[in-house]
């Protein structure tokens, strides 16, 4: 077992912020597995889930500035991070030339990199497998509409007003909808 594998998420960030590309390769043996079956989920690409994969990791070592170890939440801002890659991607496939913002510095900074409340809890790798069960049996207990607007905002990232005009419904119903379902998410977890 190497030094690196002993190591918890907040060591291994505060490596790789001194630029130590045995961390950035341990943190990658750690998640990858985990944020490449996420981006798969949301690409339906298996090559271009392999080309997110490597940006978030290039992402974390080119901005590894971004993440607050205060909040010691590192298993939810790589999370994040990969799915804002991911959905920015699939959006950017769907859009029509022009409409969305060029992709540079400013843009990755704004729209890429996540901001990690201090009201989240702090998750790691090990606590969010023991939940896996628990998460799966509360998603399975919702409505099939509250399922279908959740994975189009989340796994499609489609905005309130994409999904309203997807499904011709009000806007006020589609944040309903969602509202309903993260509130039942919660209740189903908290029992």
């Amino acid at each position: 077992m190497s030094v690196y594998q002993e190591l918890n998420d907040i060591e291994l960030m505060e490596k790789i912020s001194k630029y130590d590309s045995r961390a950035i390769e341990e943190l990658y043996n750690r998640y990858s597995a985990l944020l490449y079956t996420l981006i798969k989920k949301i690409s339906n690409n298996e090559k271009l889930a392999e080309d997110i994969l490597v940006k978030v990791f290039a992402i974390v070592w080119r901005k590894i500035d971004h993440f607050e170890s205060a909040q010691g939440n590192v298993y939810g801002w790589l999370v994040a991070l990969a799915r804002n890659c991911a959905v920015d991607e699939l959006r950017r496939s769907r859009s029509v030339v022009g409409k969305l913002d060029d992709y540079d510095d400013d843009y990755e900074d704004f729209f890429i990199i996540p901001e990690i409340s201090s009201k989240t809890d702090k998750l790691d790798f090990e606590t969010a497998t023991r939940f896996k069960a628990s998460v799966e049996t509360a998603l399975s207990r919702l409505t099939d509409a509250q399922k279908y607007v959740i994975h189009l905002a989340y796994y499609e990232g489609y905005n309130l007003e994409e999904i309203a005009d997807k499904l011709n419904i009000p806007v006020e119903t589609v944040r309903n909808k969602i509202s309903t379902a993260i509130q039942n998410l919660k209740d189903q977890l908290s029992t």
